[in-house]
């Protein structure tokens, strides 16, 4: 599976149970969030928009843009979170199994195994999150992610996201 079969893959409805540990408190949250993913086109004004921030063509060979929308509460004892966020994806030419990531807010960069397993990694100066998402079934999506924050607070979390419906390819 190649980055753009994965997140073609991604796009529906999920609802997604995570666990957060924190690493120095040993504090664990437990929360649940609705997740929507949307391919989005090249000519989408919010990917024109990114891209330019980015100074990148979105008309690229290879961009796959999404938009990731979630409702959920973090943890029990946490207020509701609505939002979303836009992502573009754009693949190395020489080698496309690594490759940018451009949000709103930072750049990361992807790096998708042989084992289907894809890497996000967002690095900046206030800090390092490492992510990585795959699929034991179409409709079940595993993650894992760790965040090193400049303050010395790491969290390490773990999140299962069952899709609400039948995948989009079946």
């Amino acid at each position: 599976m190649d980055v753009i079969e994965f997140f073609e893959l991604s796009a529906g409805k999920w609802f997604s149970q995570r666990t957060v540990h924190n690493l120095n408190s040993g504090e664990l949250q437990a929360g649940k969030s609705d997740l929507k993913i949307e391919i989005l086109t090249a000519s989408d004004a919010a990917v024109v928009k990114l891209c330019q921030q980015h100074s990148i063509n979105p008309a690229s060979t290879g961009l796959t843009s999404l938009r990731v929308s979630w409702d959920g509460i973090p943890d029990r004892n946490q207020a509701k979170q609505i939002g979303s966020t836009i992502l573009a994806i754009v693949p190395n030419p020489d080698n496309p199994s690594e490759g940018k990531v451009l949000q709103d807010k930072g750049n990361g960069r992807y790096v998708m195994g042989s084992d289907d397993v894809l890497t996000l990694i967002t690095e900046s100066d206030t800090l390092h999150a490492e992510e990585r998402l795959w699929y034991l079934m179409p409709n079940l999506r595993l993650r894992t992610s760790v965040v090193k924050q400049a303050n010395g607070t790491e969290q390490a979390s773990f999140c299962s996201e069952i899709r609400m419906g039948a995948s989009p390819k079946t």
